[in-house]
């Protein structure tokens, strides 16, 4: 066995479902799956039941955290009509501002848009506004960011026009607070794979064309975080007739990345940059020099959705052969992860902000 340590990832957009909806993950069965795909913290999305949308549900949600998480954790405020300014009292204790503008699922879209310019305005600009945003929209969320002079991390890129209007904006002066995310289903599933597995790949944004693909990968100098965007849903839900959006990915990230660079699409500095260093740059996270994973970069082995840590208990790339697997992760000092075993207890994970 060949063990190479790495930083731990930082995966910026989780869903771990926790409160409301504790039968699908929690806390601490998501930061198990967490550790054993070598991540090491998560940012958490506000849309639970009920929403993350003030001061007692953020504190509720980050009582119920430090008892049951595994490994660190942030979480997002999320935008509504009715907490514009809040953010100055909040933004401290929250990785950002999350505004859901696009075709999201969920109760948290925003739809006002004398609110949302009042959002951009007074969140405090020491901390990013992260957008669901798809498409045409995604110029304006941009414009707005501009405008007021804030930082914007849009979320799971998925398509050609989308990746190259970033480019552009990146180019351009007075974008330099902008960053973006892609998710690994958008980087290696496509829409044809969504005709072989069904509802299993109902996904918000969903999955793009062959050439989506490629032109994410094409300019993955242009993406700052690739996030999992871990959204577990039971398989019964996804096989209803109107199945919920979302795939498991805490698991699956690391190995499917490992995967890319033994095959040559990814370099080793580049994966550390999209994993770890940037998601601590963006979100302002101080890195702890005791913490950190060890990897087999040879370890060769076919994905399985029922061995996963993840209550869900699936994955859409179940069946695919991966090469690298975690073997080790160290949080803090301590031994949280080793040989397909989570080593810490529930409240063992620290709160980020």
């Amino acid at each position: 066995m060949r063990c190479l340590p790495l930083p731990g990832l930082i995966d910026v957009h989780v869903h771990l479902r926790d409160p409301g909806a504790t039968y699908k993950e929690d806390f601490s069965t998501g930061t198990a799956a967490a550790l054993a795909g070598g991540v090491v913290a998560v940012l958490d999305m506000p849309n639970n039941t009920p929403p993350t949308v003030n001061g007692q549900r953020l504190s509720e949600k980050t009582q119920i955290a430090s008892e049951k998480a595994r490994c660190d954790f942030g979480f997002y405020l999320g935008a509504t009509e009715d907490n514009v300014g809040d953010g100055a009292t909040l933004s401290h204790r929250v990785a950002g501002l999350k505004i859901y503008m696009g075709q999201t699922y969920g109760p948290l879209k925003m739809a006002d848009l004398a609110a949302l310019m009042a959002h951009f305005q007074s969140w405090p600009a020491d901390k990013p506004i992260a957008v669901h945003i798809e498409g045409l929209a995604m110029a304006g969320a941009i414009a707005l960011a501009r405008l007021y002079g804030k930082q914007l991390h849009i979320c799971h890129v998925s398509r050609k026009a989308e990746i190259e209007l970033i480019k552009k904006a990146k180019e351009s002066q007075g974008a330099t607070k902008l960053t973006c995310e892609v998710t690994p289903h958008h980087l290696f599933l496509t829409q044809a794979d969504a005709a072989r597995l069904g509802n299993l790949a109902h996904v918000k944004p969903p999955l793009g064309t062959e050439e989506d693909r490629a032109a994410l990968w094409d300019n993955l100098d242009i993406v700052d975080v690739i996030a999992s965007d871990h959204a577990p849903h039971t398989i019964a839900e996804k096989e209803s007739p109107e199945p919920p959006p979302g795939v498991p990915g805490l698991e699956t990230t690391l190995p499917l990345l490992l995967t890319a660079v033994v095959d040559g699409r990814l370099s080793w500095e580049r994966l550390i940059e999209l994993t770890s260093e940037n998601p601590a740059r963006i979100f302002g996270l101080k890195r702890d020099e005791r913490t950190y994973i060890e990897v087999d970069p040879d370890d060769r082995y076919v994905l399985n959705g029922s061995s996963l840590k993840t209550k869900c208990g699936w994955t859409p790339f179940e069946g695919m052969t991966m090469r690298g697997r975690v073997v080790r992760v160290y949080l803090r000092g301590a031994l949280a992860y080793a040989d397909g075993q989570v080593l810490v207890q529930p409240g063992f994970g620290r709160a980020l902000f």
